[in-house]
């Protein structure tokens, strides 16, 4: 694990954005309900989504970020998340997330490069030999609902795969779609309106909590 290994890698991802590698985009709003209200949500959404005949889907997994930092600086050069689904057995998920993207603010939705890869469990050790460092883990529990391109889910964040850290739960509507689709972000607005009043779907500011104190 050198200095230069860890220079390569930030070069190549450099590299990779500026070459537009990364094709696809996220569109994302959020937001959170809670406990005592996510049943009345999850009722909506099976008359929303497709398969409405269907229980929704459910999904339990373990995400793990690790960052990468070089000597000569304090902020990471670069963040990915390796995400291993608990109770399916499947690849581990590497997954690369861009910052948001700087444009209108009227635009209804957040906007950043994605980047998704299925992989080994050996994975973890790549990262490890390549210089990235574990900052923090956790568990999500929850259920996953389809509307045509879109991905609406409902989780529980847990620490010790086990305690809830709140009481509420997290939704997220996302879309992964290729660069130059922002219709796709009108659609998303349209439908989040109609899960009000029950949950408020918003495009989230994460510089503004990393302003504060």
């Amino acid at each position: 694990r050198t200095m230069g290994a860890q220079v390569n890698a930030a070069e190549l991802l450099q590299q990779a954005l500026s070459s537009n590698i990364i094709p696809n985009q996220e569109f994302l709003l959020q937001g959170s309900i809670l406990d005592s209200a996510a049943e009345n949500l999850l009722h909506r959404l099976r008359g929303l989504c497709d398969n409405v005949d269907a229980s929704p889907e459910t999904f339990s997994d373990i995400e793990m970020c690790f960052s990468l930092k070089l000597p000569t600086e304090k902020t990471p050069v670069m963040t990915v998340r390796v995400r291993r689904a608990q109770d399916v057995e499947a690849p581990l998920q590497l997954r690369y997330i861009g910052q948001p993207e700087l444009g209108d603010r009227t635009r209804p939705t957040l906007v950043r490069s994605s980047l998704d890869i299925a992989c080994t469990p050996h994975v973890i050790d790549f990262l490890t030999e390549m210089g990235f460092r574990l900052d923090f883990e956790y568990s999500t529990k929850g259920y996953m609902f389809r509307k045509g391109r879109m991905k609406i889910t409902v989780s529980k964040i847990l620490k010790n795969m086990t305690e809830p850290i709140s009481q509420s739960y997290l939704v997220e509507l996302s879309v992964l779609a290729p660069k130059g689709q922002d219709a796709i972000a009108e659609d998303m607005r349209i439908f989040a309106e109609q899960l009000k009043p029950l949950v408020q779907l918003e495009k989230i500011d994460y510089k503004r909590f990393a302003q504060m104190p």
